[in-house]
């Protein structure tokens, strides 16, 4: 730079602070940092605290006079493995507000949930290391050995789903989550799927008899919940940003593909990490992600005389008003979109009392059970039963069973018929 241009850089006014907590190295300037520390709710109208975590705050400048100064060793403020692993690509982010939030305590008490403040706190509670944790949460660019296997299976009404099953130690780490803590988490009472004591038969008691029927589907609901989603509930709910993100990378994963460099086979993400099909902890969180759309969906149709349940992605809506169809469905859509889903137009379906009106594989016409054509097809099974072929007989009392859950009265003439051929005597 010539001395006359240096000249003139002094008299130009300086470019605003800007935030870029992405970049590193000598092209980073100082940033004006905004955190709020006096502790309030950490949203409008949440009880959950702006609770800080004092280490990773902004130090206040000291005054220094030059005649006096003396070198001085900064203080170690944390271990640096852990340094390391905040910073990581696994943790990091450029949102101040939630990189140095802290555990609520009161607000996870408030819940039921378990108190953990660190990831020592949940490889404890999981019975491993702190290094055994981070190598399951961590998110890695080129994967040499995927924590999942990956397939395919084919859609009743076409193309094919896909399946990211997690492996023998990461599927026992997320049923200790679930047993632990995504049981507990909060789920509206219009959720009837993966949920004990619920089922079928519960989702489709509310809509017996009404003379409307309106079926709606959450189009690719799963892959809709993404790390972030999954990340801000926790942190909503009261848990640290560290702890939040490391339970976050335990319950997602990105879709990967094999690629070939450097005569190694790595397996690279194509897309961002979500709840995936297959892991045990998926639909617990999607119960707990929809808590606020269930809400909104139930209040909806009580507006209008109308029942909501929801089982998994499909929502159901009736009443005996069939004039007020059109615009639930369109209110509904509204309301999905809003909390950043998207309903499958493929899947809507209105039906009316003189059809056959099933919820979830349920006939709720009169009463809920199977249909008649379902049932003589059960019957004729019964008759023509093998009493010697075990597996088949297993499979026709599991199927009489389901219909015992759903009605008594149509299950108790098979239950008799599959008895007396078991017995012989038929």
């Amino acid at each position: 730079m010539s001395f006359l241009n240096w000249l003139t850089s002094l008299f130009k006014p300086k470019p605003p602070a800007r935030n870029i907590s992405g970049l590193a190295g000598t092209d980073a300037i100082e940033v004006e940092e905004h955190v709020d520390l006096s502790g309030g709710p950490l949203k409008p109208k949440q009880l959950r605290l702006a609770t800080q975590d004092k280490r990773l705050l902004p130090k206040a400048k000291k005054a220094i006079d030059p005649r006096n100064w003396v070198p001085r060793k900064k203080p170690k403020i944390m271990p640096r493995e852990e340094a390391d692993r905040r910073f990581s690509e696994s943790l990091r982010t450029s949102n101040r507000k939630i990189s140095t939030l802290a555990s609520d305590v009161e607000q996870l008490e408030r819940y039921g949930l378990p108190i953990w403040n660190s990831e020592a706190d949940i490889a404890a509670a999981l019975e491993m290391s702190t290094s055994q944790l981070r190598h399951f949460s961590i998110h890695r660019q080129r994967e040499t050995s995927p924590h999942y296997v990956t397939f395919a299976i084919r859609k009743r009404t076409g193309g094919h789903r896909l399946i990211h099953a997690p492996k023998t130690r990461l599927k026992r780490i997320q049923r200790q989550l679930n047993e632990l803590l995504v049981s507990r988490l909060p789920v509206s009472d219009a959720a009837h799927g993966f949920r004990a004591q619920r089922s079928v038969a519960t989702n489709a008691e509310p809509h017996v008899g009404k003379q409307v029927v309106i079926k709606l589907d959450l189009a690719d609901c799963f892959p809709t919940i993404h790390y972030g989603r999954v990340r801000g509930m926790l942190i909503s709910l009261g848990y640290s940003y560290e702890v939040a993100a490391v339970l976050s990378l335990l319950c997602t994963e990105a879709e990967r593909q094999p690629v070939a460099a450097d005569g190694k086979t790595y397996f690279v993400p194509i897309g961002p990490r979500v709840c995936v099909q297959g892991a045990p902890t998926s639909p617990g969180l999607c119960n707990a992600v929809l808590l606020r759309m269930d809400r909104r969906l139930a209040g909806l149709a009580k507006k209008f005389d109308f029942q909501y349940t929801r089982y998994a992605d499909d929502l159901t809506l009736s009443g005996d008003d069939a004039s007020k169809a059109k615009v639930l469905i369109r209110l509904a859509k509204e309301i999905v979109q809003d909390e950043g889903f998207r309903l499958n137009s493929k899947k809507t379906r209105v039906v009316r009392h003189g059809q056959r009106q099933r919820v979830a594989g349920v006939v709720v016409n009169d009463q809920k059970g199977l249909s008649r054509t379902e049932r003589r097809k059960l019957r004729a099974a019964i008759h023509q039963l093998d009493p010697a072929d075990e597996k088949s007989a297993r499979h026709l009392r599991g199927k009489v069973a389901y219909l015992a859950m759903l009605s008594e009265q149509q299950a108790a003439p098979l239950r008799a018929a599959l008895a007396v051929k078991l017995s012989g005597d038929a």
